[in-house]
């Protein structure tokens, strides 16, 4: 059993049984009949390693940099989620702070005006990346610099040619297709006037800061509306390490998981969720597979 500070144990007392796999809810939850929950799908080539933010553990991140190929593998860090303005004191730390990570060949990789991004000299440092890092902030500002542009498809480029896409909170958020707390006014509004995130893992909305920040239902408003999207929250220092429909969690807390097709037997061939209970929790060293909502033991693939 993990160890949790006081803050958690509202949440904890709420819980009938806290086991690897399952979390209780009074609340309740209803599954769709006739809704189509297979489009699930994580990248076909390469990584991701997602971060529900507070990053300290360092093997989280050496995760990151081995997949990318090592310490002397050219990285990319992208900041631009962290302020509409970002002072050029501000990248320098941010270029300090990688390094002193181990970071060898290091480009921080930032711009809020378009057109910029869309030309073929500001993605050069991406067409040469084998991993990309995006850090946190509010993730419709990597939205609002990069979608649609030459920079985006230079991303999505470092994974078909087996990199690795990284981030932590915002920069976890962005890799799911549907953008939670994407309003430019507020990070409370679950579902605002940011809809679409960069889509690394299909028909997925991922939230962050999970149950430091309370956060652990807010996902049920989202999967209420779209039952077809799989949610993934993550606790602060946990990842989610993608490769392939199947993700790896490691870290120090928990990831929970929101399948509407669980919510109650309905049409769906899976075992629905205990009465009452709208998410799954996974802890360390557990694996997923996203396209068949099963978790896996230790021997399947």
């Amino acid at each position: 059993m993990k160890n949790f500070s006081i803050s958690f144990l509202p949440f904890l007392l709420a819980t009938v049984l806290l086991l690897p796999g399952c979390a209780s809810n009074s609340n309740s939850g209803g599954g769709a009949a006739g809704v189509d929950y297979e489009g699930t799908r994580g990248p076909a080539s390469g990584s991701l390693v997602v971060v529900g933010g507070s990053m300290q553990d360092p093997a989280i991140f050496a995760r990151f940099i081995d997949l990318a190929g090592g310490w002397d593998a050219n990285i990319v860090v992208v900041p631009t989620a962290a302020a509409d303005s970002i002072p050029q004191e501000y990248l320098d730390r941010i270029r300090q702070r990688f390094a002193d990570r181990g970071v060898q060949n290091l480009t921080v990789l930032h711009t809020k005006d378009r057109e910029l991004a869309d030309s073929e000299a500001f993605t050069e440092p991406v067409r040469q990346a084998d991993g990309v890092w995006f850090t946190g902030g509010r993730q419709w500002r990597i939205v609002d610099s990069y979608m649609g542009t030459l920079t985006q498809q230079a991303f999505e480029d470092v994974l078909e040619r087996g990199g690795v896409i990284g981030g932590s909170s915002a920069g976890a958020t962005i890799q799911g297709s549907y953008l939670a707390r994407g309003d430019s006014r507020t990070n409370t509004i679950m579902m605002g006037d940011h809809e679409e995130g960069f889509a690394y893992i299909e028909n997925v909305a991922i939230d962050q800061h999970l149950l430091q920040r309370n956060r652990q239902f807010d996902l049920v408003e989202i999967i209420e509306a779209k039952p077809h999207l799989l949610g993934i929250g993550l606790d602060e220092n946990t990842a989610i390490v993608v490769q392939g429909d199947v993700f790896e969690v490691m870290g120090e807390s928990f990831v929970a998981v929101y399948d509407a097709s669980r919510w109650e037997a309905g049409d769906s061939d899976l075992e629905a969720l205990p009465r009452g209970e709208l998410f799954q929790l996974l802890d360390a060293g557990q694996r997923y597979n996203m396209r068949t909502r099963t978790v896996l033991e230790e021997d399947e693939d």
